[in-house]
C-alpha cells in the first residue's frame, strides 16, 4: 500500500481523496492555488503546498507545478480527481516518468478513451451498440453531406477530443451542414487544441445513462450497475440517481456482459464510467468513456456499499479485485444526487461569493460531499459547486422523500445556490413517476438553452 499521496485537485473531491486516505492509514499531501489558501482540503491535509496564483492554468494545470510539488514531499502516487488533470495522458505519463504511480487508467488507455472514434470503434467490435454515424474524423462538407444523406437527419456533429456540450451542433438539413460544421470545428479547436469533428446520428431528447466500471491490474473487470444522468442543463448534469428508472434488469445484465469484454479487451485499469443514450424504444447507444472517477460516483457507492475511491487506491497499489469487492456484488435500495452549485436557480447566473450562513442536512439516508463552511468563499475562477447532497432509501420513493427533506433543512446564505431548482424538480409529477429525459428542465422552466437532444455531458 502507499506511505503517501498528493491530491492533484481542490474543494470536496479533494476533501473525498483525503478521507479514503486516512481509511487506509495514507498520508496526504493537498496542492492548492492562492484563492484556495483557507480551503478544507489544505486544513485536513498532513502536508499542503501553494502551487500559484487563482488561474487555474497557472496552479491545478500547470504539469511541472504539480509534479515538483509531488516530488519535494516525496509521495508515493498522486489521484487527480475528477476535471482538471485527471483525463490528461501527459500528466499521467510524466507521473510514471518520475516514478510517481497515478491513481488512474495508464496513459495509453486515456489517450485512446480521449479519441471517441477509436473508443467508438472498440465498442462496436465488441458487441456493444453504438450510434449510425462516421467511421472516423469528417475530412470536409462534402464527406459530411454525403454520410447525412445515408444515415438521415438529424445529426451530430461532436468533437472528437472533447466533452461537456463544446465542439457540439445539430444539424438538420443539408444548408446547415457546411456553417455548422465550420463552427464546431472552431470551437473544438479552441477547446481542445483539436478541431477535428465525428458525426453521429441524433437521437431526439434521449434519456442519459451511464455505468461504472472499476478494472485490476491483473485483468479482472467489474461493472458496478448504472447511474441515470438525465437531468441536466447545456450537457451538465444536476441530478444523477442509481439505478436508473428506466434500466431492465435484463438490459442491465446484457450491456454490463458486454462492458467487461469490451473493456478488458483494451486492458483499461482502476475506476471508469461508460456512457450510453437511450431512445424512446429503451434502446441503449454507447457514446463515450470517461477515464476517471465521476461527480456523481457517490450514488453507486450507496446501492453497491462499495467504496470506489478506496477501491481506485487499492487497484493501483496492484490489489486483485476479488479482494476489493464483496462477493456476491449486490444492489440494494435506490440513492440520488443533487448538485448543489453557486448560481441563480432561474437564470444560472454564476454566484461566487462568501458563504455568511451554512446548515448541512444530516439524519438516516443522508450524505453531504463539500467544502463549504461558514466564512468561505466560493471563487469565481473554478467550478460553481458548493456541494453534493446524497440520499438513499429503500426504494426510489424513500430516497426522493429523504432529499426533500434534506434540501428543505439544507441552508446556504449569502449566496445563491440552485436548492430551489432541485426542490422544484423533487416534486414534479413527471420525475417522481420516473418520466423524463435530458428535455426535462426545458419543459420544467421554459430554458430554450437546455439540452434535448443526443449528448455527452460533463462528469
Amino acid at each position: 500500500m502507499f506511505r503517501k499521496i498528493l491530491i492533484a485537485n481542490r474543494g470536496e473531491i479533494a476533501l473525498r481523496v483525503i478521507c479514503a486516505c486516512k481509511d487506509l492509514g495514507i498520508k496526504t499531501v493537498a496542492v492548492y492555488s492562492e484563492a484556495d489558501r483557507h480551503s478544507l482540503h489544505v486544513r485536513f491535509a498532513d502536508e499542503a503546498i501553494c502551487i500559484g496564483p487563482a488561474k487555474s492554468s497557472r496552479s491545478y494545470l500547470d504539469i511541472p507545478s504539480v509534479i515538483s510539488a509531488a516530488e519535494i514531499t516525496n509521495v508515493d502516487a498522486v489521484h487527480p480527481g475528477y476535471g482538471f488533470l485527471s483525463e490528461n495522458a501527459d500528466f499521467a505519463e510524466v507521473c510514471d516518468l518520475s516514478g510517481i504511480k497515478f491513481i488512474g487508467p495508464k496513459p495509453e488507455i486515456i489517450r485512446r478513451m480521449g479519441l471517441k472514434q477509436r473508443a467508438r470503434s472498440i465498442m462496436e467490435e465488441a458487441g456493444v451498440p453504438v450510434l449510425p454515424g462516421s467511421r472516423g474524423v469528417l475530412s470536409g462538407a462534402e464527406e459530411g453531406l454525403a454520410l447525412a444523406s445515408k444515415i438521415g437527419y438529424p445529426i451530430m456533429l461532436k468533437a472528437a477530443a472533447g466533452g461537456g456540450g463544446r465542439g457540439m451542433r445539430v444539424v438538420r438539413s443539408d444548408t446547415e451542414l457546411a456553417p455548422l460544421l465550420a463552427q464546431a470545428q472552431a470551437e473544438a479547436a479552441a477547446a481542445f487544441s483539436s478541431g477535428d469533428v465525428y458525426m453521429e446520428k441524433l437521437v431526439e431528447a434521449p434519456r442519459h445513462i451511464e455505468f461504472q466500471i472499476l478494472g485490476d491490474e491483473h485483468g479482472d473487470m467489474e461493472v458496478l450497475g448504472e447511474r441515470e444522468c438525465s437531468i441536466q442543463r447545456r450537457h451538465q448534469k444536476l441530478l444523477e440517481e442509481s439505478p436508473s428508472p428506466s434500466v431492465s434488469g435484463e438490459l442491465r445484465r446484457t450491456i454490463s456482459d458486454r462492458l467487461r469484454t469490451a473493456m478488458k479487451t483494451i486492458g483499461y485499469t482502476n475506476a471508469g464510467t461508460v456512457e450510453f443514450l437511450m431512445d424512446e424504444n429503451k434502446n441503449l447507444y454507447f457514446i463515450e468513456v470517461n477515464a476517471r472517477i465521476q461527480v456523481e460516483h457517490p450514488v453507486t457507492e450507496f446501492v453497491t456499499g462499495v467504496d470506489l475511491v478506496k477501491a481506485q487506491i487499492r487497484i493501483a497499489s496492484g490489489e486483485q479485485l476479488r479482494a476489493i469487492l464483496p462477493t456476491p456484488l449486490r444492489f440494494c435500495g435506490h440513492a440520488i444526487e443533487c448538485r448543489i452549485n453557486a448560481e441563480n436557480p432561474l437564470t444560472f447566473a454564476p454566484s461566487p461569493g462568501r458563504i455568511t450562513g451554512l446548515n448541512i442536512p444530516g439524519g438516516i439516508g443522508v450524505r453531504v460531499d463539500t467544502a463549504a463552511y461558514t466564512d468561505s468563499v466560493i471563487p469565481p475562477y473554478y467550478d460553481s459547486l458548493v456541494a453534493k447532497l446524497i440520499t438513499y432509501g429503500s426504494n426510489r420513493d424513500e430516497a426522493i422523500q429523504r432529499m426533500k427533506r434534506a434540501l428543505d433543512m439544507f441552508v446556504v446564505e449569502g449566496i445563491q445556490t440552485t436548492i430551489p431548482l432541485h426542490e422544484q424538480i423533487l416534486n414534479n409529477e413527471d420525475f417522481v413517476g420516473g418520466r423524463f429525459d435530458t428535455s426535462f428542465l426545458s419543459k420544467l422552466n421554459g430554458d430554450a438553452t437546455s439540452n434535448g437532444a443526443s449528448s455527452a455531458s460533463g462528469g
